[in-house]
């Protein structure tokens, strides 16, 4: 799961839907902090609301990353991304299918909710429009082993760049999943990899309902 279907039924709850970021934040901004179930657990019930919003939405990202990635539709979807990206690209060991699969998988179910909920997108930048980095990089210091300043720097270049909005069109999606690439050290991939992205979104929507079951996710917006 990315960004936006972790926080999309969040968005009246600033803190919350942050919170549900705050693991992705961190890996893009500072890879050596990595907040885990047992560090969260005990700001549950912090008397300030906003670490407590931040410890629950962070704990909500990693609980449904669990289920996400243990049901048959991740597995299936997954692996058509992957050959689909093996067929065409060959060199496995220079493009990693497999990670392309799982994260242009996650990036596309993004856009498919952006395209079926696009009054959500807009809510959801104004809530981080009013929420404080600062606030979120002091909670996740208390509770991190070791502290970061790089975070709240990020969540402000994040907010600027609304880079979600791009994973709609497959050219400005192929420039942010090379710049992912990038990121990891990959070969980005080449300009002709636009068409595999439109068939990899035609794929993804498909099989939406699969990748976010209703005994899972449709739970999530009841509960």
């Amino acid at each position: 799961m990315n960004y936006f279907t972790h926080a999309i039924h969040y968005l009246d709850r600033p803190y919350f839907a942050a919170g549900t970021a705050v693991p992705d934040w961190l890996s893009v901004a500072d890879r050596r902090i990595r907040l885990r179930p047992r560090q969260l657990e005990p700001w549950f019930d912090s008397t300030d609301p906003i670490q407590a919003e931040i410890a629950a939405g962070a704990a909500r990202h990693l609980h449904d990353d669990g289920w996400f990635h243990a049901t048959r539709g991740f597995a299936e979807v997954t692996n058509e991304l992957t050959l689909l990206f093996r067929n065409s690209l060959g060199a496995d060991d220079k493009y990693h299918c497999g990670f392309l699969g799982h994260v242009g998988m996650e990036l596309l179910l993004d856009s498919i909710l952006i395209e079926q909920h696009p009054e959500k997108i807009d809510r959801y930048y104004d809530l981080l429009a009013e929420i404080n980095p600062a606030e979120i990089q002091m909670a996740v210091n208390r509770m991190a082993k070791e502290p970061t300043d790089k975070l709240a720097w990020f969540i402000g270049l994040f907010r600027q760049k609304q880079f979600l909005r791009d994973y709609s069109d497959d050219e400005r999606l192929l420039l942010r999943l090379n710049q992912v690439l990038q990121r990891v050290k990959l070969s980005p991939l080449p300009i002709e990899a636009r068409a595999l992205l439109s068939t990899a979104r035609d794929i993804v929507r498909k099989r939406a309902d699969d990748l976010l079951p209703a005994e899972h996710f449709s739970a999530i917006a009841s509960g």
